[in-house]
């Protein structure tokens, strides 16, 4: 079991935090420092190196999960807390696969035709799902650690 949590939370770590960082810190400065075509290749680049660590987080996550509601005897008998826990990170997947699969799929065509204005707001709608995509990590982890400590039944 302990394994298996280190993994559940290093995935949740390395996906929760590489959201927080990109939409708090490179977003702005980015945007405020580089031109278009330069800030929207670099965020291409960007998520080329962070999506391959988000899909090992939605594999690790939800299978670690899995075996850490074992000694419930089932799922049905987990806490509340692993309940909301496993909805938001539903939620989670379901808006990540939307990005990877629709904004980003557009945004490296948009690039690649040079259409700038089209990726732009490619990049618009991305910020928009991982904005929320990171509120929601950062709600799931507030759940999680209460839950823990029996705040939430």
């Amino acid at each position: 079991m302990g394994t298996a949590l280190a993994l559940h939370v290093l995935s949740i770590v390395i996906w929760v935090g590489g959201m927080f960082f990109a939409y708090m810190i490179l977003r702005p400065v980015a945007a405020n420092e580089l031109e278009a075509p330069v800030r929207l290749n670099l965020w291409r680049h960007v998520f080329r190196r962070f999506f391959p660590w988000v899909w090992a987080s939605i594999v690790i996550a939800p299978l670690t999960g899995i075996m850490l509601t074992m000694p419930y005897g089932s799922f049905g008998q987990a806490p509340m807390h692993i309940h909301i826990m496993t909805t938001l990170g539903i939620i989670m997947i379901l808006i990540f696969l939307h990005v990877y699969f629709a904004p980003f799929k557009r945004i490296q065509r948009h690039l690649d035709a040079n259409d700038i204005a089209a990726a732009a707001k490619q990049l618009n709608q991305i910020r928009m799902l991982v904005g929320t995509n990171t509120l929601i990590g950062l709600i799931t982890i507030a759940v999680a650690t209460a839950g823990k400590y029996h705040l939430i039944s």
